[in-house]
């Protein structure tokens, strides 16, 4: 597949060493901006937008695969090594997949808030709520907001699906993620590839203390397909970890990734 993905490259004057950022569902590059602006100093960043996503183009028929093809003429432009791969929630499935179908491409590996399972419908909520939204009648954002609350109380939920929300030159309200697409194949976003793939190099799985995205019988299924992985939980932090507790991740990748 030929898909057209925007990036963020950010350049070390002397670092060989690729990491490449991948954000979650209905996010963008700029999600994981933090973390870019750390790691820029002592590495070079390639941060991506998922194709339906930010401004990367629209597809139709959104997988996991998908995803992993577009990006890896992307990743494979900017270095001829193995690199670094952090990815948040879907990312971090993205990332997974990456690193199972190309294991010579991705020396170390951090999935953020997510594993290698098949996940309950938990954004039906969302995607109704996003799909109700009438874009013609909105003034601005804070039209948008109103009609969300009812079925999205959290306010930082709304504020970061809102980050999506964007208006033409002919002032026509849009979101930036193919709303349609995704929620027609949301079954694949919370689905999880039937494959036998192993990845035997560094794996550093990250959870939220209170998030419910990795549970303990999830163990095997991240066990079995990343053998050499390790666990870390940054307490009092959510889904959006790298987000409520960015010092605090950003430390143990960073540990993980460059202590020998």
């Amino acid at each position: 597949m030929s898909t057209h993905i925007h990036f963020k490259y950010s350049d070390h004057p002397t670092s060989n060493e690729l990491l490449v950022l991948i954000h979650g569902l209905f996010g963008s590059l700029d999600n994981l901006s933090f973390i870019h602006r750390h790691f820029e100093k002592s590495c070079n960043v390639l941060a991506v937008d998922l194709p339906n996503h930010g401004k990367s183009a629209h597809v139709s028929g959104f997988t996991l695969n998908c995803c992993v093809e577009a990006l890896l003429p992307v990743v494979k432009n900017h270095v001829n090594g193995p690199v670094y791969v952090i990815g948040h929630s879907l990312g971090g499935k993205v990332a997974m997949l990456m690193a199972l179908n190309n294991p010579a491409m991705v020396q170390k590996l951090v999935v953020a808030d997510i594993a290698p399972v098949v996940y309950p419908s938990l954004h039906n909520t969302i995607i109704s709520a996003l799909l109700d939204v009438n874009l013609d009648n909105l003034n601005n954002r804070n039209d948008a907001d109103s009609q969300l609350s009812s079925a999205i109380p959290e306010s930082g939920i709304r504020q970061f699906l809102l980050k999506g929300l964007w208006q033409t030159a002919e002032g026509k309200w849009q979101w930036r993620f193919n709303l349609r697409d995704l929620a027609e194949n949301y079954e694949n976003i919370r689905g999880w590839p039937d494959t036998e793939k192993s990845f035997s190099h560094p794996s550093l799985f990250v959870k939220g203390g209170n998030s419910e995205y990795i549970k303990k019988e999830m163990q095997p299924a991240i066990v079995s397909r990343f053998p050499n992985a390790r666990a870390h939980i940054i307490e009092n932090a959510g889904h959006w970890l790298h987000a409520e507790k960015p010092v605090a991740f950003n430390n143990v990748v960073e540990r993980f990734l460059f202590s020998q």
